[in-house]
């Protein structure tokens, strides 16, 4: 093959050394490219750096150069794909530690060197043909609702989306406020199967990431099932034929559509909340949420209140703050800011070339991010029954990573003690969802015209905000950045499920699911992002997606092959996983009893997140056990 080989020597001089020595395994067949002194030992809080000395590095790329030089001129064939315990060797290799038993098959899916993954649907003619007479309503046309029709139209299942917005994206195409993005490295938060290896900035913004879902519609041509501008409002399911009955609210007024199985794709954080201040409607000025941007508010010269300091003020406040008159910030409780000093930095072109042009290159480089996020900090964060320290931390390793980020933000305002008093919390590191940051917010907070207020506010009146100490401030404009509904899963939807039971109703504000995905009494219904399946500190939410999707068509396979009408968990195997839900979310930060946030619901449980390693909802999710669930072939449930 004939390429341009023009800028392989200024590409190299940008690679992720490991990944680079992996994909020459590949490209060579020679496991000398693992030798000991190119081993990585990585630097926290880095951008990857590897401790390799120089000499060491020019070594390396000398000789890729002239591997890949061979290569792309057609003068070398690809080598065998390495065996399982060869890529064992590289894993170790590129993470810079060795990788613990259990997670070798896991981290091998991921990687996908033959092509082939677990979570694509290789149905056989037989399943296939079985499965024609099942009907599947996806709701929300997002990341996950994108990736169920893509694995439903693979799996040559009948589907339909509804969509409630105009275009597919999700929370990428609503959240439209300045310096919108998203807070894990582009090359991990993207599909497996669907790699970008021109991604303009390490972690893109709103704009970029709302064409890439959007390339994905046209690439797999999904549009054509997907029906814009439509609402969901209320499902119930018919016992008699094992259909759902769904009431969807279109431009043009209601109608039923009828599915042997729904698949929620909402999300959970899709419903912006307000704060229950006295006085909120008073006031005389645009008010506005900020996943609720009101773009034809003009904020030059503006008096600006914004009330919280969570992921989308510590995104915004810096992009306004030079143009408004005057910012002033209300903060109930700092978030934990992590420090990232390339979050607003453009990927080097010669990175993206090389991952155009070096095969299994972005496959390695995107091993190395997924494992270093994957459960690399899980230790962090877990709380020590034996714990005997201050509250600010939960064990002796969380008290050791506070400090250090403690110490990261503390220099980003020298002189400035009382602002560094008001910003470092005092909970525990990882109490709270940690937010990426290169130094705009810290700078931001000490411009001359943005002032940080930590008293709690009082009243809003009609012309501004008085707190607690009887100050009032006047402002031309109040931005809400206070979060959303996250608690209130599939809400404000209908769902009667098996005997009329009312989905909310049975949850009664503390939702459960198995896996996070299926309730008892509530057949063929799939829940993607359901109730603890968040993560903190650990890795893409698109990996829980995807294993969420993988697990969703496996159940439909199930049905197909089994002639089943319904499935619903069984309700001791719902308690049990619940329980051991709860006993984990108790030994994390986030579930430490001096911490509140939106992680926990009105219950005080923490019904968001996922408290165990990625590899266990990997291997939870790899298939449907039969055994876990009620089967029914009519009306009359049959074990």
């Amino acid at each position: 093959m004939a390429e341009d080989l023009g800028p392989l020597g200024w590409a190299l001089e940008t690679a992720h050394l490991p990944a680079l020595a992996a994909a020459m395994v590949h490209l060579t067949g020679d496991p000398t490219w693992l030798r000991p002194e190119w081993r990585p030992t990585y630097t926290p809080l880095s951008r990857g750096e590897t401790g390799l000395p120089l000499e060491e590095q020019a070594k390396m790329r000398a000789a890729a150069k002239v591997a890949i030089t061979d290569y792309l001129a057609g003068k070398r064939p690809m080598a065998q794909t390495p065996g399982p315990e060869l890529v064992r060797q590289m894993m170790s290799f590129v993470a810079g530690a060795e990788i613990p038993d259990g997670y070798g098959e896991f981290l091998a899916d991921e990687l996908a060197l033959d092509g082939h993954s677990s979570k694509e649907p290789n149905w056989g003619e037989g399943t296939r043909a079985a499965a024609r007479r099942l009907h599947v309503l996806v709701v929300g046309a997002g990341m996950s609702g994108l990736l169920t029709a893509l694995r439903l139209e693979q799996a040559g299942v009948s589907y339909e989306v509804v969509e409630k917005n105009a275009d597919v994206g999700g929370t990428w195409l609503e959240n439209s406020y300045p310096g919108c993005r998203v807070d894990s490295s582009n090359h991990i938060y993207s599909y497996s199967f669907e790699p970008n290896h021109f991604w303009p900035q390490h972690y893109s913004t709103q704009p970029v990431l709302l064409d890439y879902f959007r390339g994905v519609a046209d690439r797999y041509d999904l549009k054509k099932k997907i029906r814009f501008d439509t609402v969901a409002e209320e499902m119930v399911w018919d016992e008699t034929r094992g259909l759902w009955n769904i009431r969807v609210r279109t431009p043009t007024g209601s109608e039923q559509v009828e599915a042997n199985a729904v698949v929620t794709a909402v999300g959970q954080l899709n419903r912006p909340r307000y704060p229950e201040i006295k006085g909120r409607e008073r006031f005389a000025g645009p008010t506005f949420h900020s996943a609720e941007w009101r773009h034809d508010v003009d904020l030059s010269g503006k008096r600006v209140a914004v009330i919280g300091t969570g992921a989308s003020a510590y995104q915004f406040v810096p992009e306004i703050a030079g143009e408004v008159a005057s910012l002033t910030v209300f903060q109930r409780t700092p978030p934990w800011g992590f420090p990232v000093a390339h979050y607003h930095e453009d990927v080097p072109e010669g990175m993206n070339w090389l991952m155009e042009h070096v095969p299994f290159y972005d496959k390695w480089y995107r091993f190395w991010m997924f494992w270093m996020v994957t459960d690399g900090l899980l230790p962090m964060v877990t709380a020590d029954p034996n714990w005997a320290g201050p509250p600010i931390a939960v064990s002796e390793l969380n008290l050791g990573f506070r400090q250090m980020i403690a110490s990261a933000i503390a220099v980003q305002a020298p002189g400035r003690p009382d602002l560094v008093e008001k910003v470092i919390p005092t909970y525990p590191i990882g109490g709270k969802r940690a937010l990426l940051d290169n130094g705009v917010w810290m700078a931001a907070l000490q411009r001359d015209n943005v002032e940080l207020v930590t008293d709690p506010i009082a009243e809003i009146t009609e012309v501004g905000i008085e707190t607690a100490g009887g100050k009032s401030r006047e402002f031309d404009v109040i931005i809400y950045a206070t979060g959303f509904h996250a608690s209130r899963f599939l809400w404000p939807m209908k769902i009667k499920g098996r005997g009329g039971a009312d989905l909310h109703e049975t949850w009664a504000g503390d939702a459960k699911a198995y896996l996070g995905m299926t309730i008892p009494h509530f057949p063929n219904l799939f829940m993607i992002y359901g109730p603890n399946t968040n993560i903190v500190v650990n890795g893409s939410i698109i990996f829980f997606s995807e294993c969420s999707v993988r697990y969703i068509i496996g159940c439909l396979k199930l049905l197909a092959e089994t002639g089943m009408i319904a499935m619903e968990p069984r309700q001791d195997v719902f308690e049990a996983f619940n329980t051991r839900i709860d006993e984990g979310n108790r030994l994390m930060a986030w579930g430490a009893p001096q911490v509140t946030s939106w992680y926990k619901n009105e219950t005080g449980r923490v019904s968001q997140n996922w408290p165990f390693a990625l590899v266990d909802y990997w291997r939870a999710t790899l298939a449907p056990d039969p055994n876990d669930f009620v089967l029914s072939r009519s009306a009359e449930l049959v074990s």
